[in-house]
């Protein structure tokens, strides 16, 4: 998963990993050039007493440690921009695939491990990357070069590297063996701690409102706990690491120096040529120990990307159709023929049967009891869901066959829980249409019975809301949100009990500006209040998700003992007949 991961989305950059690479080897080959110009400054001017070799060759080595400066930091820099845009890709990929799933799939994964996935995860392949560009590149041209001009200074003495190389590979094999699954185990973990804190941070009002604070704060303990446990277990592997590589170095170095000493001494091998062979041996282990660096980062790395991959691979349930339709005959028509939804490995559906139109200029309400599957049926409509029987048609076309982008720009969806994005009021007004002007704007916050509160707020139209809209009221919110529909100005009405928050005066109002003011639009209300619905051109009782009933409120009150029920539960007889 990490190589394809990589390989899909470093294909557009190939052009400055290759100028990576050549800077990398040309820095490289710089630096393993330089112990052999050392080694000929010992034996031919040191022991010579040839000032004028030893500064000519030093004046050669400082010129090639300059090229291996500005090769070292260009690299670094190629590859740093590769990795940081790298990142970005993936990120914009994962956002990308998430802003398509459906309820279904944002549910499999959690809103906590798709946050985890899109931060930390992406973070893991991004470090890799950038660690590979800056050192993974270098350390097989290291070992492979020292190991090549360490035989060039003497063919015995390099007998040491078949024993030091080979038990260095054991020893970090057998390491990263182990870690591997800690790594795994260790994503999980954050998984579970961010759904915690999430939780906890939402909650906490229910959470004070209970007492529950002791209990909470053991529960995030646990789970902390839990992170600690593995983190300090995979901690305790990479501390082993170094300490292995460094007691094989060390050990090399001074079999190295032992082994050499007698070779000098017996004059079969130069004092400067066994400096050399020390400093490509260090060099040599150097790159193993990089590589093991880098092989640290790979296991949590894999990880991470077969998590991320896992989000790129899935199939949206509610994918776009092949051949859009982009044109829709009938604007504003909504209707619904024998529509059923059953949700995957249901034994009953929640809706059967559900045949119903909504015609433009006219308002529809559906009203029943709770699990009646109102907000299932308004769901469908947008397409937030798909019908798995029958058919539903917004302006004469399938959903399933109409274009997206069409679909959306022809529904205004005002949810139950309203929700407001940090920013502005204005903002959040354009949201529904980014081109829209002051002007509309405060007509769409007039109509939403909005104007007189943000009239009063100290920047107006500028003044802040906070994410989720908390620095405002459950009714105020509510508004704005009607008011954000209204600056879409689409086709197709849905009030997904979006009046609930009111009081009977401001509803009342608000449903007379509608009416008012928005006359060629669908209307399609959800509502649990019977004053709201009660002037419908059209009420559908649901009950275990099927229409009950159909007509208007004093049909219905004539002829179906169920809205009945519901009116006079809310109503004394005298009200409901008025």
């Amino acid at each position: 998963m990490l190589l394809r991961l990589l390989r899909t989305y470093l294909r557009p950059y190939r052009g400055r990993l290759a100028l990576v690479l050549v800077l990398q080897l040309a820095q490289t080959l710089a630096t393993l050039y330089l112990p052999t110009l050392n080694a000929d400054i010992i034996d031919n001017g040191v022991l010579a007493h040839d000032t004028h070799y030893i500064l000519t060759t030093g004046g050669f080595m400082l010129a090639i440690t300059l090229v291996q400066i500005c090769c070292a930091v260009c690299a670094v820099y190629f590859g740093a921009q590769v990795a940081m845009a790298l990142g970005r890709d993936v990120r914009r990929a994962i956002f990308g695939r998430v802003q398509r799933f459906s309820d279904r799939e944002v549910s499999h994964f959690g809103t906590a491990s798709l946050i985890t996935r899109t931060t930390n995860d992406v973070q893991q392949v991004q470090m890799l990357a950038i660690l590979s560009f800056t050192l993974l590149l270098s350390a097989p041209i290291m070992c492979i070069g020292g190991i090549i001009l360490a035989l060039n200074q003497d063919v015995r003495l390099s007998t040491l590297l078949v024993v030091a190389v080979p038990l260095l590979a054991v020893i970090v094999t057998l390491i990263i063996s182990r870690m591997r699954p800690l790594f795994r185990l260790m994503q999980e973990r954050l998984d579970n701690i961010n759904r915690v804190l999430r939780e906890q941070i939402t909650g906490v009002r229910v959470i004070r409102a209970f007492v529950r604070d002791p209990a909470e704060r053991d529960r995030f303990g646990a789970a902390s706990g839990e992170l600690f446990d593995v983190a300090l277990g995979s901690g305790k592997l990479m501390a082993l690491m170094f300490p292995s590589v460094m007691l094989v170095l060390n050990l090399s170095t001074a079999a190295v120096i032992w082994f050499g000493g007698h070779l000098v001494a017996d004059g079969s091998m130069h004092v400067g040529s066994l400096t050399a062979f020390i400093t490509y041996l260090a060099q040599i282990l150097t790159a193993v120990m990089m590589a093991t660096f880098m092989f640290m980062l790979v296991p949590r790395a894999e990880v991470s990307s077969e998590r991320i991959m896992e989000i790129i691979d899935t199939e949206v349930a509610l994918g776009p159709p092949e051949r859009p339709v982009q044109a829709q005959p009938q604007p504003g028509r909504v209707e619904l023929q024998a529509v059923e939804f059953r949700y995957p490995g249901a034994e009953q559906p929640v809706l059967a049967g559900i045949s119903l139109t909504a015609l433009p200029g006219q308002t529809t309400a559906i009203i029943g009891g709770t699990g009646s599957g109102k907000t299932t049926l308004v769901s469908l409509i947008p397409r937030l869901l798909d019908v798995t029987a029958g058919k539903l048609l917004v302006g004469g076309v399938d959903v399933r066959e109409l274009d997206p982008a069409l679909l959306s720009k022809s529904i205004g969806l005002v949810p139950q829980k309203p929700y407001l994005f940090s920013g502005t009021v204005a903002s959040n007004l354009r949201y529904g249409n980014a081109e829209a002007t002051d002007d509309e704007l405060w007509r769409a916050l007039e109509i939403a019975q909005a104007r007189d509160f943000v009239e009063r707020m100290p920047d107006g139209l500028q003044s802040p809301i906070a994410q989720g809209g908390t620095n405002v009221s459950g009714g105020q919110r509510q508004r704005l949100a009607i008011a954000r529909a209204l600056v879409h100005t689409p086709a197709v009405y849905l009030f997904d009990d979006s009046f609930s928050a009111l009081d009977y005066a401001t509803d009342a109002r608000l449903r007379a500006a509608l009416a008012a003011e928005v006359t060629g639009a669908t209307m399609i209300i959800v509502a649990q209040r019977v004053s709201t619905i009660r002037g419908a051109d059209q009420i559908v009782v649901l009950d275990g998700g099927q229409i009950a009933a159909r007509g208007t409120h004093a049909e219905l009150m004539a002829t179906s003992g169920t809205y009945r029920e519901i009116v006079l539960s809310q109503l004394t007889e005298q009200e409901a007949a008025a």
